[in-house]
């Protein structure tokens, strides 16, 4: 009695299967999937995953994705079993490989090569059988891949409570008519052995719409499936809702779509949280619902709303200046200005007064900027009107590149004593007579650009004046 009277299948790891060790689990895979699980630049350059030894191998033909959460620690295989097509008559024409990710990685961290399999075996099998531990066939025991052995058994998991690991399958060998090629997917190992109920969080599987999908705008629709729950092929009718603002408040109920409602289309760029709530035929409960629900967040290319001046450009360096970027958007950014490296955060220190150009990407690999330009508009915290020409006037640096700039010079009681546009400096004299070194205060007015032009703006504050 398998879990599923009907084998299931994900081709994308953004929509894995939940599964658990309870009973071996009927799967089948076919198809590549909405989007590409791996990014072909980077996939060339690992490791088994590349070719194996075949230079004609396909990483992502016939793909089928599974996720599980480790519930005691331990160590933990599986078995993948070629099976018979044509209703489980014949001979198995399928080939499988595997990889394994984890513990905790993210599906875009896989896509973009941050996350290197843990496990993977993508050499030729030459038994029905491949996994992890050891061959229920042969008898061969798991060792560490290596391309070209043909070992078709990688060494054990070994495991602790928590960890989320995902398993791809993948089916190369000579299938490439499309067909969805069905197997056998049985988890083993000694924490299995143990408890079969709890090495595999089988609450995970309630969970049956899956982990939380990332996504980007633009990309393929999202299909999510009530198939996966543990209500099997007992499911009436499933009825679909959605949090678009994640807030608790369940906003829309939506239509689903195949068999019983049983499926549910989610176009870019709904982002919300969805649920889904199956009635079963027969036998109790009456009603299956995912409680969580699966949160799918869809993230754009990023766009820099504006550049502040932080309040701790008092220092006594002149050419200190320190901004932050703020991004209109809730990606994962980060950021690198004027071709230098990138870091997460967005504050700049010691950003040169003038234009200076920022690239921002999203890390969930959804976009990256065009060099965008922004002004520093820095300000001599000092000046020394000694004659020596060097620092001998005051005035706000990148003035220039700005519409209608006007900067205003006071004392400490507020009196003006000049007022300066971009042309010129202050030499600080006031009515033909030099003032004395103090603190003086300035005020600076201007206006936006009309080229898109994005201007870090500055405030009122003080600078000094040294004989």
């Amino acid at each position: 009695m398998f879990w599923k009277a009907n084998a299931q299948n994900s081709a994308d790891c953004r929509t894995a299967i939940p599964v658990c060790a309870d009973q071996p689990i009927m799967g089948l895979a076919g198809g590549s999937g909405d989007i590409d699980d791996f990014d072909p630049e980077v996939i060339r350059q690992t490791g088994c995953l590349e070719k194996g030894s075949l230079t004609s191998a396909n990483i992502e033909f016939n793909t089928s994705w599974f996720v599980f959460r480790a519930g005691t620690g331990g160590q933990v295989g599986f078995d993948i079993e070629a099976l018979p097509t044509n209703g489980g008559t014949g001979t198995p024409t399928a080939e499988w490989d595997f990889a394994v990710y984890g513990p905790d990685v993210d599906c875009g961290d896989i896509s973009n090569g941050v996350a290197q399999p843990i496990r993977c075996n993508y050499e030729v099998n030459n038994t029905n059988f491949t996994g992890l531990g050891v061959n229920p066939e042969s008898g061969q025991e798991g060792a560490s891949s290596l391309t070209g052995n043909q070992n078709t058994y990688d060494e054990y998991l070994d495991v602790q409570p928590g960890g989320i690991y995902y398993i791809l399958i993948n089916n190369f060998a000579d299938n490439f008519t499309g067909d969805p090629e069905p197997f056998m997917l049985t988890f083993t190992g000694s924490s299995v052995r143990d408890d079969q109920n709890a090495a595999l969080d089988c609450t995970l599987r309630d969970e049956f719409l899956g982990l939380d999908i990332t996504a980007c705008e633009g990309d393929p629709d999202i299909t999510i499936s009530a198939l996966n729950s543990p209500a099997g092929s007992n499911i009436a009718n499933v009825e679909w809702t959605v949090d678009y603002e994640d807030d608790g408040v369940v906003d829309e109920t939506l239509t689903g779509s195949g068999n019983f409602g049983a499926e549910l289309v989610v176009v870019s760029p709904n982002s919300g949280r969805y649920f889904a709530t199956i009635t079963t035929t027969s036998g109790s409960p009456p009603t299956v619902a995912d409680d969580g629900g699966v949160l799918i967040t869809f993230y754009g290319t990023p766009i820099l709303d504006r550049v502040e001046m932080l309040d701790t450009n008092l220092s006594i360096d002149p050419d200190q200046n320190n901004i932050e970027f703020f991004v209109d958007g809730d990606g994962d950014y980060e950021y690198a200005i004027n071709g230098g490296e990138f870091q997460d955060d967005p504050i700049f220190m010691n950003v040169p007064p003038g234009i200076n150009t920022v690239i921002i990407n999203d890390k969930n690999g959804c976009g990256t900027t065009e060099p965008l330009e922004f002004l520093v508009v820095g300000y001599p915290k000092f000046f020394t009107p000694n004659g020596d020409d060097i620092n001998d006037t005051w005035n706000i640096k990148g003035i220039e590149t700005l519409t209608n700039p006007v900067v205003y010079v006071f004392d400490r009681y507020g009196k003006l004593l000049k007022q300066l546009g971009a042309d010129a400096g202050w030499d600080g004299n006031f009515n033909g007579r030099q003032m004395p070194s103090t603190d003086y205060w300035f005020r600076f007015e201007y206006s936006e650009n009309d080229d898109g032009l994005l201007v870090a703006k500055t405030r009122k504050t003080h600078f000094t004046l040294k004989r």
